[in-house]
């Protein structure tokens, strides 16, 4: 896996002819539920000693396209919804988008349980310390379809700028319970527990992904997208519990 990475960036600097020292990092915007596989798959990408560095941005992707529109300067763009791609994608900014994640919305608890939450009615109990994403960001849109499917009326205590967040206040004892992704888990795993959601009241959660169209290196950016949709990024993603499309 990691010769066919080393190849194919190889391959890419030999044909722009650049030096280890004149290149520029690859600037990848992507949300912040992505932080886990995206650092992961690093070392396959970076494998050869020519090789584009990566330089991540890592926040709410609302937050990322509203720099992108304003003019920041990123080479690729991931999602965790299809909503915030499109705006960027119908303002011409990205190159044609492609999926290339899914995951699932699990309740976020404290290590233990030791509230006793056991499904989502539960989080309106009058007792409980909730805590959601907000709602322009995609965790806490997909937690309000959540919540409003199951007709469960919930008022959180906060309103976080990401899922990172939420995982955060739960992981500290700040809070008793929130809604983050599956893979989330997987990352605190030592300090917060996981009440699934049945999937009869799940709401489908995609990942995508494309360069930008003002990437002052778009094979590059190319490239990268197409090793996140290959083998290396596909492993890593599914070790960090996302599911393939």
């Amino acid at each position: 896996m990691r010769r066919a990475a080393a190849a194919l960036v190889a391959t890419l600097v030999l044909a722009g002819g650049a030096s280890a020292q004149e290149q520029k990092p690859l600037r990848v915007f992507a949300a912040s539920s992505l932080t886990e596989p995206f650092q992961a798959f690093e070392d396959d990408w970076t494998a050869d000693p020519e090789s584009r560095p990566l330089a991540f941005q890592f926040a709410a992707s609302s937050t990322l396209a509203v720099q992108i529109e304003e003019g920041a300067q990123a080479d690729v763009f991931a999602t965790a919804d299809e909503p915030t791609m499109k705006r960027v994608a119908d303002k011409g900014l990205v190159e044609k988008p492609s999926l290339f994640a899914r995951n699932r919305l699990v309740i976020a608890v404290e290590e233990g349980n030791p509230k006793g939450i056991a499904k989502l009615a539960d989080l309106a109990r009058p007792d409980l310390v909730v805590v959601l994403a907000a709602p322009e960001v995609p965790a806490g849109r997909y937690a309000r379809q959540l919540l409003d499917g199951a007709k469960v009326a919930v008022a959180p205590k906060s309103l976080e700028e990401n899922v990172k967040a939420v995982l955060t206040k739960v992981a500290l004892g700040e809070a008793d319970a929130g809604i983050v992704y599956a893979s989330d888990i997987e990352s605190a795993a030592d300090k917060v527990d996981p009440v699934t959601v049945p999937e009869a009241e799940r709401v489908e959660v995609t990942y995508w992904i494309a360069p930008l169209r003002k990437s002052a290196q778009p094979d590059v950016a190319r490239a990268f997208v197409t090793f996140v949709l290959g083998a290396a990024g596909r492993s890593a993603l599914q070790e960090a519990g996302f599911l393939l499309p």
